[in-house]
């Protein structure tokens, strides 16, 4: 059946899904679920009331139902899998891959992981408990043990007849891998090569010892790099011997990429990163996740409000100089967001290290004087058209220049100092820019404006 994101088509699908449930018609109810692809499924049984969609899932073939639960949300899993028997938990478990079944055992609570545990196998136990013993964001938690793998005497024939008895079960068969007989990692070989070489010929004969591998305890943004640098489709994961524990695939990444992206930009608004979708978070969770960084910039407010009335004096004497404060500031926090942006986004992807943060110096030096000489020769004409007052003009368009010079400056060396600090640079980002150049915007401001009218 087509998908449709239609409201229409999916309330109508919802309403013969009950209506199969009421007629008790359980093979009409299962056609009709397996007519859809998984995350359709998923959509549909969750509106269901919590025992008519444990009898939905269980209609489910084996293989489609263990695509439809790793869709489900956090809250869903749980009060299906509490409501299972053994015997289908085990069936759809084993049809996981062993990376989403990790990722369904993390998020689940201790009580039902350690049940789920206890009904697996003790091959398939050892390997869920090695692959949760990773820290969380290493390499390790993202990788399968499903590869193909490949010993160097072996002839082609013998590696095919391999390939085609494991690679069914395997997370990729575009690439396999050569290991010795202590399982120590020698060569990654497309199977492009594999096919077309000759049947006499050995796997090591058309090997080129030249790989790229990572350490199963590597950060996972270390394994985003290294896929895009090198163009990968699978990377191999090792241990600190070179013994090859699993593969991390593109799939695998672009979901880290998502999450990371999610949490980037959650970060960037000064919220705390929800570790869920919006939609599963509580009321309770979103209000938690937000008050602390409004509750500490609103404090920090009170900083802009005590420099403007330390410089009292000077206002009550030029009452124009207040007019123009919004948009001094406003360009201070603009300007350092931009370069704090840019600066955040060159270290993510490797582009920018912090051995170089001399070049950064200079080169957001120059931008910022190119940038506050433009900004303040504008708002220097306007300021003078407005309120025909030279003084006011001129201290106007030199605070532009300064403040745009020092926010620049300001948002490009705070990311580098906090990643030197292994603090994450998107808190940084727009909020805190912003309340910090408030309160050196002001000062800057009414210091040169002190300066030219006295």
């Amino acid at each position: 059946m087509p998908r449709d994101g239609g409201t229409r088509l999916v309330q109508h699908s919802s309403d013969r899904v009950r209506e199969l449930l009421a007629r008790r018609d359980w093979r009409g109810l299962r056609e009709f679920l397996c007519s859809f692809p998984p995350p359709d499924i998923a959509e549909l049984i969750s509106e269901l009331p919590e025992g008519e969609m444990v009898i939905a899932f269980r209609l489910l073939p084996r293989d489609l139902a263990a695509e439809v639960l790793a869709e489900l949300d956090v809250e869903k899993e749980e009060a299906l899998l509490e409501r299972l028997r053994d015997r289908k938990l085990l069936e759809v478990l084993l049809e996981l891959p062993p990376d989403e079944r990790t990722d369904l055992l993390e998020e689940l609570p201790g009580r039902l992981t350690q049940k789920l545990l206890n009904i697996l196998p003790p091959a398939e136990r050892r390997e869920a408990l090695e692959l949760l013993g990773y820290p969380e964001n290493s390499v390790g938690r993202l990788m399968t043990p499903d590869y193909v793998a490949l010993k160097p005497y072996w002839t082609i024939e013998v590696a095919l007849e391999h390939i085609r008895r494991f690679g069914r079960d395997a997370e990729t068969v575009n690439m396999v891998y050569v290991v010795d007989e202590k399982w120590r990692l020698l060569d990654d070989i497309p199977l492009r090569r594999v096919i077309l070489a000759t049947l006499e010929t050995k796997v090591e004969d058309i090997m080129d010892h030249h790989f790229v591998a990572i350490e199963a305890h590597a950060d996972q943004e270390e394994a985003i790099r290294l896929m895009e640098k090198y163009d990968l489709i699978a990377l191999p994961v090792v241990d600190r011997d070179g013994v090859l524990l699993g593969i991390v695939t593109v799939d695998d990444i672009l979901d880290v990429l998502e999450e990371e992206f999610t949490e980037d930009v959650q970060k960037g608004a000064s919220v705390v990163p929800l570790g869920t979708s919006y939609t599963a978070a509580s009321t309770l969770v979103l209000f938690r996740k937000r008050v602390v960084w409004l509750l500490l910039l609103a404090l920090a407010g009170f900083l802009s409000g005590s420099v403007i009335s330390a410089f009292e004096e000077v206002l009550g004497k030029v009452i124009a100089l207040a007019a123009f404060i919004p948009v001094l500031i406003d360009t201070g926090g603009n300007t350092g967001t931009q370069s704090a942006t840019l600066i955040i986004r060159a270290i993510a992807t490797g582009e920018l290290t912090l051995r170089r943060w001399l070049s950064v110096v200079a080169k957001e030096s120059a931008v910022g004087i190119l940038l506050g000489t433009a900004l303040g020769s504008v708002l220097y004409l306007w300021s003078y058209i407005w309120k025909g007052d030279l003084r006011v003009s001129t201290a106007v368009g030199l605070a532009v220049v300064f403040i745009v010079l020092f926010a620049n400056l300001v948002g490009s060396l705070l990311p580098i100092l906090l990643t030197k600090l292994r603090l994450d640079p998107a808190v940084v980002s727009s909020p805190l820019i912003t309340t910090v150049m408030d309160v050196t915007g002001l000062l800057i401001y009414f210091g040169i404006a002190t300066a030219v009218l006295s």
